[in-house]
């Protein structure tokens, strides 16, 4: 990994991640068409605590989310760049960081396509990557340690 530290496009919001993510999703929903307007979003999965903000104060907004649980979207009230989400599926206090808000984001490869079920038609995943219709079960997908680190952080 090069860069784990990012921010907003207008650079009022910095951040930091203090620790590799857990996982990376690209995300086929529609939920994450509709919201980044785009063919899905690659966020990287990390925990709350290794997300070390500085400058002003991220605004957040909560959506409806189709695992009925709400996505808190956090975003710059200047410029609008959205950093990362919340959407409250595990215990352990986790977020969600678009990867293209990295400074440097050319490291980052998805580990899994999800949803997949609504990806839209002209999008080709790569060859041999992992994908699922849906979500999944993280023992079935992530090694052991990442698993026991979600686990102990709860």
């Amino acid at each position: 990994m090069t860069s784990l530290s990012g921010g907003c496009c207008c650079g009022a919001i910095r951040y930091q991640l203090g620790r590799d993510p857990l996982v990376i999703h690209a995300c086929h929903c529609k939920d994450c068409q509709r919201i980044t307007g785009s063919a899905f979003v690659t966020n990287l999965w990390i925990e709350r605590k290794y997300v070390e903000r500085s400058g002003a104060e991220p605004r957040a907004f909560l959506l409806p989310a189709g695992t009925g649980k709400g996505n808190e979207l956090s975003f710059c009230g200047t410029c609008g760049t959205t950093l990362w989400s919340d959407y409250r599926v595990v215990p352990t206090p986790c977020l969600f960081v678009r990867a293209g808000t990295l400074d440097d984001p050319s490291w980052v490869v998805p580990d899994v396509h999800i949803y997949t079920r609504t990806k839209l038609p002209w999008v080709r995943l790569p060859e041999g990557a992992r994908a699922f219709e849906a979500s999944y079960k993280v023992d079935d997908v992530w090694p052991p340690e990442k698993v026991t680190r979600l686990r102990t952080n709860a």
